[in-house]
């Protein structure tokens, strides 16, 4: 368990069920989670999906949490609240609907990569949907190695207008 509080973002996202009051429960859910403590969340966007086109636009948020927990600690709760509200990996599609995805997307300044888990998300820089809500909340936001998020965002193809978000693939 870390036992200095970090700040960690958190990517949420839904296409299937009532995605917008998912997201409000997944919400409530993370603020709840021993040792967290949620501390902003960005706007919801509507996003285009990526790879697997044929599915209806995903609802998406990035949430900032201060938490006392060790990343897989962290992992195991928002696993516990996706489950909770519907998912299950073992009979999805990979890249498919899904009523609930929580994401851990950086993790203080900590770089993890291990068979469960990878901090920072290993698609965060490829991903406008993860990262125009992360930015709204940390505009001068750098991976652990050097990478400045912004910058990673201005050399995506993608199209932003009020609350949606379309990428080209």
């Amino acid at each position: 368990m870390t036992t200095t509080p970090c700040h960690a973002f958190l990517g949420l996202g839904s296409n299937k069920g009532e995605s917008e009051r998912l997201l409000a429960v997944a919400r409530d859910r993370i603020a709840r989670i021993p040792q967290t403590t949620l501390v902003a969340a960005s706007s919801v966007y509507r996003t285009q999906p990526q790879l697997y086109a044929d599915q209806p636009w995903f609802w998406n948020q990035v949430v900032r949490v201060q938490t006392a927990l060790s990343p897989g600690e962290l992992l195991a709760a928002t696993q516990t609240i996706e489950a909770e509200l519907g998912r299950n990996r073992r009979q999805e599609e990979r890249f498919g609907p899904r009523t609930m995805d929580i994401d851990i997307l950086m993790f203080g300044d900590l770089q993890v990569q291990d068979e469960v888990l990878t901090i920072p998300h290993p698609r965060l820089v490829e991903r406008a949907f993860m990262l125009v809500p992360l930015l709204e909340l940390e505009p001068q936001a750098i991976l652990p190695d050097g990478t400045v998020l912004r910058e990673a965002l201005d050399h995506l193809s993608y199209t932003w207008s009020n609350d949606q978000i379309w990428q080209a693939n």
